[in-house]
């Protein structure tokens, strides 16, 4: 009887062991196949980031610059929503501060839901004289919310480059002022021109539209 015990039990703990290495197989396929899955997605969310900028994006520019913060980021950081962009200088004492209202104004006629959708940035001519504190002191007077706005500096070089794609031109002048075009420009999520205006001081419907229509295919 003891033998017929022993013998029934071996027999079932054989069988056991059988049934878990055949769970845990079964159970490692299914872990296996669900990485994998997981792993495609992951890489098909990468190569959807990773999409080549179009060849007219001002993204492609190769500079880093630094923000208002003393934090350094390339143009291509911004990419994903639209940005109204446009360059200043701090030095200036009548167009730029109206320049800069007049991007808080068409910031100002959006909803709130366009607003939060929607990235502003300054860059200043003048790299020479316009430090971070000159930075932060543009964003400060004009109440800039940093959430927003990014008030930017580079090199020259990179200031010319930007300021060539962007359609902008400027030109030092000997009192050491600048002269300059007026203008927002828009960028869609790829960096992209979609919108202009050199109207500044009051409200363009007409820019406006673009802003909106920017917003809702960034």
């Amino acid at each position: 009887m003891k033998q017929l015990n022993s013998f029934t039990t071996g027999l079932l703990f054989s069988a056991s062991c059988l049934l878990l290495a055949s769970t845990t197989s079964v159970l490692a396929q299914t872990t296996d196949g669900s990485t994998s899955s997981t792993s495609a997605s992951v890489t098909s969310t990468s190569t959807a980031n990773a999409k080549p900028l179009p060849g007219n994006s001002v993204y492609k520019i190769a500079a880093t610059l630094s923000n208002q913060n003393n934090e350094s980021f390339t143009l291509a950081d911004k990419r994903g929503k639209p940005v109204l962009v446009s360059m200043f200088y701090n030095s200036c004492e009548f167009v730029c501060p109206m320049l800069i209202e007049s991007m808080r104004l068409v910031e100002k006629d959006l909803t709130a839901a366009e607003r939060d959708n929607l990235s502003m940035m300054l860059i200043t001519f003048d790299p020479a004289r316009d430090d971070i504190q000159a930075l932060q002191s543009v964003a400060s007077k004009h109440e800039l919310n940093p959430k927003s706005w990014t008030v930017a500096r580079t090199d020259p070089a990179s200031v010319r480059k930007i300021a060539a794609a962007l359609g902008i031109q400027y030109r030092l002048l000997e009192d050491g002022e600048f002269n300059h075009t007026t203008a927002m420009i828009l960028l869609d999520g790829n960096g992209k021109i979609v919108g202009r205006t050199q109207k500044i001081g009051k409200s363009d419907p007409a820019f406006l539209k673009q802003v909106r229509k920017a917003l809702q295919n960034p």
